[in-house]
């Protein structure tokens, strides 16, 4: 009997998974779920693995390699996946090494060395050295998810190369395995006896003219291998060669690495200039003055950054359209600052500022940190790829290669922001190929050979720091000779005779055309139910909004964010923003996940999403997982049965109305023995949760009652929501009282309104678009009067803001959105003076959706204006509306509260105040404290009739 493709696919599948156990690989993973979440990195490019395997030991690694050799089966090592060229995806096994070799093994403040695992985060690492005074040099943007093995692979620099050098300046000795098995330990001053290190004496001796023409060049040549540190008056460094060589040479189980002491002041210094190449031309004179850093940025980015997060974002810069951020370190205050001024005048800027304060600097350091993810949407407003993203040209000539390189995207009608390390002549830009078009692809790759011929014509380099990959391998014959590139798979053959670690990178490429990701996608624009307004109504747009940066795997202690708290609590790839985006492109691809919207490996990668938005606002991309999950739960549940929760916790408005007809004997009813858990358990809500009880008078019962007390003042709508009013009525007389004393009148609808939320986050959205749309006909009248509307709960107050223009649209939900606030917007919008909280000590834990879609900014000031000792905690509570109190979340709802808040609470002053305006969080808090939650309305009311 004949086996289709796809049976022998899974034969070889089951028979590489049953070979690694027998060999004592414990964690390894071959369900497609797992597969499509590593099928892309950070790249364009497109391989679904055979099998992910996660090694806990440099023996597992060795047990791998044995059987991957045996099955003749090729080998991708990853860190993070944050490689922009697609050197970190495979058709083999790729080994994860974030998950379990992650540690820092030691830091010897002595010698300035650490020795560290593969899998360890640069900011780990950062953080182990720093109680001594010592950092790891390198330093990319990605610098919160990045891992070190992955810097070493691809020889990464980041933007303080200039003060410390690259990744492979900075290593001192590596711990390697060859694609033998065999071992190699590895340091700058020697390399252990053996056949490799003879066969590559023989290969550097028979071509050294060669090698010291067309190798090591300037400092950021970092395209194929850096032969340049074999030779003689280089001692024959083996252990820099390894770096950079993109996992293809062998793969590092241990490094050593060098430190360096933190310098004692910085200082920031922004150069404003006309345009993008005149700031280029700036450069040989800004590096007269040794910066520690020196990068580029325009108006393009800049203007992306305001319009995505507001004015707010954006500190004040001097004048010009293009800026150079620029770093100068002293031993003192006073030498800094001395520099700092004297590097200010005397660079040809338009206009200077110097930026002392460490908070404001970091606040601009961020918009360049986010520029991956930034610029991934063009000028015109269409995706923007990588593939040409980071070559580099000797930084004396930059500013002419950034005018030619922008003649040519006019000639191929491209558009980009380009951005980058000046000082290094090292510039990023991703470019809004038509690839989703017909001829695109051929566009792409036409494309690249123009700019890779620009580049060689400058003396640069295809890569200054992310590598080859599969974007630029098959370029390295416009940068070398055929003899250069005869040495190099000369030494790809001494290491790797079988060509079995990462195939078809630097040596024998794949062709940069094949295996894009986009391109294989089709378009999906019928029959959805929302609107997709920024990608043109298409889901597949929308979903490939995700270029892999990997923000979402970040300590969101080290972002201030909130994304993704199920990675936070998981740390599995599929629980990721970025590994649910890459299974619902391969859903969309539909070769491998072949279910459509029901797919169970799709149902897999979204069940712990949270719905909590956070991406929506934390991903420099854009990536809206909450809403692309109510698509996949609406498209997979229309007109069929749908899981218990979500006509229970669903239709919560529904039962919480009836309820609140006869608040007592619901309340009562609960309480039963029997009743109470068998009405959990045909809910579908974890026996572990409380049900909250109704309160006795619902908040608009007591707004009647208490109506006619109002003062005269300026109108405003309180949109009163189900939580609000027939859970918490006492957060609603709270924000009367607070709104009275700052001279508003509150008002209310005539008859209760919905916003559908647990409607949408169930995925019930034709339900959720006629609550929706009534609630939005009501509301504008209101605000075509520009009378402001007040949510009180978080999450409501978001759908208004936001889900209402995707799933109701039109101009009256535009005008309801432009004219709901949160309490705090309005209040800082007026200037209100508030009560004085001076000595109150206050933990706050901002609703996921408040930070998502309002920011939490003026809630920030309003506290710090009262005088409040403030502390905010990033990340989810965990609850995230029914998320946390359905069965089956309830380990993992408690694991992400771990992260932060229940750690903060555990650790407060008895006095100090949990603000939580969200009904969820402070549902959270009562569940897993002894210490309750309280809206900021209530913290206000209280000081007001304190004092």
């Amino acid at each position: 009997m004949l086996r289709s493709p796809s049976m022998l696919r899974m034969a070889l599948v089951d028979s590489l998974r049953n070979s690694l156990h027998k060999a004592g690989v414990a964690d390894v993973r071959v369900d497609l779920t797992s597969r499509a979440a590593y099928s892309s990195d950070a790249s364009l490019y497109r391989v679904t693995p055979t099998a992910v395997v996660f090694p806990a030991s440099h023996d597992d690694v060795a047990a791998t390699l044995e059987v991957c050799r045996q099955e003749e089966v090729p080998i991708t090592a990853r860190g993070a996946g944050t490689s922009i060229a697609g050197n970190a995806v495979g058709t083999g096994v790729v080994l994860d090494f974030s998950r379990y070799m992650n540690r820092v093994l030691s830091v010897d403040p002595e010698s300035r060395t650490a020795v560290v695992e593969p899998g360890v985060v640069q900011s780990a690492l950062q953080a182990a050295a720093l109680p001594l005074g010592l950092r790891f040099g390198p330093d990319p943007s990605s610098h919160t998810r990045c891992t070190i093995g992955g810097m070493i692979g691809n020889n990464a620099c980041g933007s303080r190369a200039l003060g410390y050098g690259r990744t492979s300046d900075n290593v001192a000795a590596l711990r390697i395995l060859t694609a033998s098995g065999a071992e190699m330990r590895l340091t700058e001053s020697a390399a252990p006896s053996s056949r490799i290190v003879d066969d590559l004496a023989a290969i550097v001796g028979s071509d050294l003219a060669t090698i010291r023409t067309q190798f090591g060049r300037f400092g950021r040549q970092v395209s194929g291998y850096a032969l340049d540190n074999l030779l003689p008056e280089n001692k024959f460094d083996v252990t820099r060669l390894l770096v950079g060589s993109e996992g293809t040479l062998g793969i590092v189980t241990e490094a050593q690495v060098r430190l360096v002491r933190e310098p004692a002041h910085r200082m920031l210094v922004v150069l404003g200039y006309p345009d993008i190449a005149a700031a280029g031309d700036a450069t040989p004179a800004i590096l007269e003055h040794r910066p520690t850093a020196c990068e580029g940025i325009d108006s393009r980015i800049v203007d992306v950054v305001r319009e995505r997060k507001g004015n707010a974002a954006v500190p004040p810069l001097p004048s010009g359209a293009a800026w150079v951020f620029v770093e100068v370190i002293g031993d003192s205050a006073e030498e800094a600052a001395n520099r700092a001024a004297v590097l200010g005048t005397s660079c040809g800027a338009m206009d200077s500022l110097v930026v002392s304060d460490p908070v404001r600097a970091a606040a601009l350091w961020r918009i360049r940190e986010d520029g991956a993810g930034l610029s991934a949407r063009s000028t015109a407003n269409r995706p923007a790829h990588a593939g040409w993203e980071d070559a580099a040209v000797p930084p004396q000539r930059l500013g002419d290669y950034l005018r030619e390189f922008d003649a040519l995207m006019t000639e191929y009608g491209v558009t980009g922001m380009p951005y980058g390390h000046f000082g290094d002549g090292c510039m990023h830009v991703r470019i809004d190929f038509p690839l989703d078009k017909p001829g695109g692809t051929g566009i792409f790759r036409s494309f690249l050979f123009a700019a890779a011929t620009l580049v060689a014509g400058y003396g640069g380099s295809l890569s200054g720091e992310h590598g080859d990959g599969r974007a630029r391998s098959e370029l390295l014959p416009l940068m070398y000779s055929p003899a250069a590139l005869a040495l190099q798979a000369a030494v790809k053959h001494a290491f790797d005779p079988g060509n079995l670690l990462n195939p078809g990178i630097i040596v024998d490429p794949r062709p940069l055309d094949a295996d894009l990701r986009v391109s294989a996608a089709p378009p999906l624009r019928r029959n959805l139910a929302l609107a997709y307004r920024h990608d043109g109504g298409d889901f597949t747009q929308a979903v490939h909004r995700c270029t892999g940066v990997g923000k979402c795997r970040a300590d969101n202690s080290a972002t201030a964010g909130v994304m993704c708290p199920s990675y936070q609590a998981t740390r599995e790839e599929k629980d990721s923003t970025r590994g649910r985006a890459r299974v619902l492109q391969e859903m969309l691809n539909g070769t491998e996940i072949t279910g459509g919207w029901r797919s169970p490996e799709v149902h897999e990668a979204l069940g712990l999403c949270l719905s909590c938005k956070g991406c929506a606002s934390d991903c420099p991309t854009g990536v809206d997982m909450a809403a692309y999950k109510a698509e996949v739960l609406h498209q997979s549940y229309r007109r069929r049965r749908r899981p218990a929760s979500h006509y229970s916790l669903g239709w919560l408005p529904r039962w919480a109305r009836l309820a609140g007809a006869a608040p007592r004997l619901a309340n009562a009813a609960m309480q039963l023995p029997l009743v109470g858990p068998a009405a959990l358990a045909v809910a579908g809500v974890d026996h572990r949760r409380h049900i909250p009880a109704f309160a006795r008078q619902t908040f608009r019962s007591w707004f009647a009652a208490n109506a006619d007390g109002h003062p005269a003042g300026d109108e405003v709508l309180l949109f009163v929501d189900s939580f609000t009013n027939y859970f918490s009525p006492e957060v609603g007389i709270a924000t009367v009282t607070v709104l009275q004393a700052a001279g508003y009148r509150p008002v209310l609808t005539d008859k209760q309104q919905c916003c559908g939320l647990t409607w949408i986050s169930t995925g019930q959205l034709d339900t959720a678009r006629r609550i929706l749309g009534k609630t939005v006909s009501t509301l504008a009248v209101s605000a075509e009067r520009d009378i402001p509307i007040v949510g009180m709960e978080p999450s409501c107050t978001a759908v208004l803001r936001s889900d209402a223009a995707e799933l109701v649209g039109g101009a009256a939900a535009d005008r309801v959105a432009g004219a709901t606030r949160t309490l705090a917007e309005l209040l800082t919008e007026r200037g209100w003076d508030p009560p004085s909280l001076v000595g109150r000590q206050v933990i706050a834990q901002p609703h996921c959706h408040h930070h998502a879609v309002m920011g939490w900014s003026p809630d920030a000031q309003l506290l710090r204006g009262a005088g409040a000792e403030l502390s905010r905690l990033s990340g989810c509570c965990g609850l995230a509306g029914n998320f946390g109190v359905e069965k089956g979340h309830y380990d993992v709802s408690v694991a992400v509260a771990e992260q932060q808040l229940l750690p903060a609470v555990r650790a407060a002053a008895p006095a100090t105040a949990i603000l939580a305006d969200g009904y969820s969080c402070r549902t959270q808090l009562d569940d897993l404290t002894e210490r309750g939650g309280v809206h900021l309305a209530q913290l206000l009311a209280e000081a007001l009739s304190a004092g």
